[in-house]
């Protein structure tokens, strides 16, 4: 029986049915559980066997705006976790939907709810330097810059230190595909599985997830666990092992500046009309004082830190300096005294600035309008909404007049001297669970199993991630598991993840898939 689901997204058929039939609560195979060698030794054993499936996944094109890179992506991770004996569920989410994904084992008193990522960003092939983005190539540092080579290498003795370039190598489906392997590893071993687990992934995270809260609201039944594991975002700088508590939410805002109706010549009218692009740069270059703290009133209220956080946030080992120098700047901005500390407040940054012409198109005119996009990162003590109202608020008392639709009307441009627009969209809230949680002295456990160490536990990360939904309506503690290496260029041309990291990666979900409560 073919059976259609709605949304044209996918059609299953047998090999659907089948893994709904295996999806019984697998049996303990009565294995000891793994120790620290044995997980390195499992890993390095299957670790060649992966990378085809490795290769195949980030060969599927994957930017959501595009239905049929969904239908493509839907399609294979249904398969992939069909032939792993797991219940597959897709849920329709009234955009790209999600897809759930269930297998539980006898005797299991926990059930391990898991998120991955499955889309990437958008991709402008002219800046990579290779076919496509979506034909992965294997390539080693030579004289400081990365040189193709032969896919067959993996074949034989590996280096860590050689990278797959591909669009989602990073973020994130190289996370999907070491937790893939891990699930073969496990079964090809009859390791046993010691909890229940629900993997749920999403295929419009680097859209910011917008159809997410309400589906999640929806299937809150079917998404229900003990805990929510994030496998996504990258390791500490040091690159050692890494749990991470909490990250920052997000918001974006879009202002248009309106100068003439139509751009005029800077010699006939320089001096005279207002140039809509001068007036942006004051407007937004106001935001911020000359050390980059927000100046925007009331922009920083509610964050406390006390002296006891401030010793757990300043405990991460960063070596700022490197940063700065990995980075390529000077002096940080002066919103706290250490990194750690400044992402556990809100900040306001410009993504992008566009009026006019520029290079060799440059041209003298007055330009007609003069667009800033700009991002806040939310914390857990600040609320979204009070925060955009605030700098709207600011906005206003700098005296421009916030037009209604996309173009002022003429009425507008005679009554105003200063217009602009104002969009806004919350994408989701920050979240935080704490460092003593009982979820992350487990998943602490697995890791140090996993490499014989104790992971470095980070409160807030200064990413944004779309868990802030599950954490809301499921009431889990939220933990992250990151695996990829932290140069990687992600959410850029020439993406890549760490040979060393992937084979890491392997290693910690395989720990966390064996790990007793």
């Amino acid at each position: 029986m073919l059976i259609e689901i709605t949304g044209g997204y996918m059609k299953r058929g047998f090999s659907t049915l089948l893994g709904a039939l295996l999806a019984v609560a697998l049996p303990a195979h009565g294995q000891s559980t793994p120790d620290t060698e044995t997980i390195a030794a499992l890993t390095d054993k299957h670790v060649q066997g992966s990378f085809p499936m490795l290769k195949e996944l980030l060969s599927i094109p994957s930017d959501a705006h595009f239905p049929d890179h969904v239908d493509a992506n839907v399609k294979w991770m249904t398969a992939a976790f069909d032939s792993r004996r797991f219940k597959t569920t897709v849920l329709e989410s009234g955009g790209p939907p999600l897809l759930l994904a269930e297998r539980t084992v006898q005797n299991a008193t926990k059930t391990v709810l898991i998120y991955l990522q499955i889309d990437g960003q958008p991709v402008d092939p002219t800046k990579w330097n290779q076919e496509s983005p979506y034909k992965p190539v294997l390539k080693e540092q030579r004289g400081g810059n990365w040189q193709q080579i032969d896919w067959s290498n993996l074949e034989g003795e590996l280096n860590p230190e050689w990278r797959v370039f591909a669009r989602a190598a990073s973020d994130a489906k190289g996370p999907v595909a070491m937790f893939l392997t891990a699930l073969d590893i496990l079964e090809r071993e009859g390791l046993e599985q010691t909890h229940n687990v629900k993997v749920i992934m999403d295929f419009e995270e680097e859209l910011g997830s917008p159809h997410l809260p309400a589906a999640v609201e929806k299937y809150k039944d079917a998404l229900s666990a003990d805990m929510l594991l994030i496998y996504d975002g990258p390791r500490h700088t040091s690159n050692r092992p890494t749990l991470v508590f909490g990250a920052r939410g997000i918001a974006t805002v879009s202002l248009t500046v309106f100068g003439p109706r139509r751009p005029q010549h800077s010699g006939t009218y320089g001096n005279y009309v207002p140039n809509p692009a001068m007036r942006l740069a004051q407007l937004v270059a106001g935001m911020e004082d000359a050390d980059g703290r927000v100046t925007i009133p009331g922009f920083y209220d509610g964050i406390a830190i006390t002296d006891e956080t401030k010793a757990v946030i300043n405990s991460v080992p960063d070596d700022e300096p490197a940063i700065r120098r990995f980075i390529g700047f000077k002096t940080p901005d002066a919103v706290a005294p250490t990194y750690q500390e400044s992402i556990q407040y809100p900040s306001l940054s410009v993504l992008g600035l566009e009026s006019a012409w520029v290079g060799n198109q440059a041209r003298t005119i007055i330009p007609a309008t003069a667009t800033a996009e700009l991002d806040i990162r939310l914390v857990l003590e600040s609320e979204p909404e009070k925060l955009v109202g605030l700098v709207r608020q600011y906005i206003e008392d700098q005296g421009y007049h916030v037009i209604a639709g996309t173009e002022p009307t003429e009425q507008e441009r005679q009554t105003y001297d200063r217009l602009i627009s104002f969009d806004y969209e919350i994408s989701y809230a920050a979240f935080r669970t704490p460092l003593n949680d009982p979820a992350g002295d487990w998943a602490e456990r697995a890791l140090v199993r996993a490499f014989g160490e104790p992971p470095i536990k980070i409160r807030t990360g200064g990413g944004s991630i779309p868990i802030s939904p599950f954490v809301k309506s499921l009431g889990v503690p939220a933990i992250l598991v990151p695996a990829v290496y932290i140069d990687n260029n992600q959410h850029s041309p020439n993406e890549n993840l760490r040979l060393g990291n992937y084979i890491d990666g392997i290693r910690g979900y395989l720990a966390i898939l064996t790990q007793p409560d």
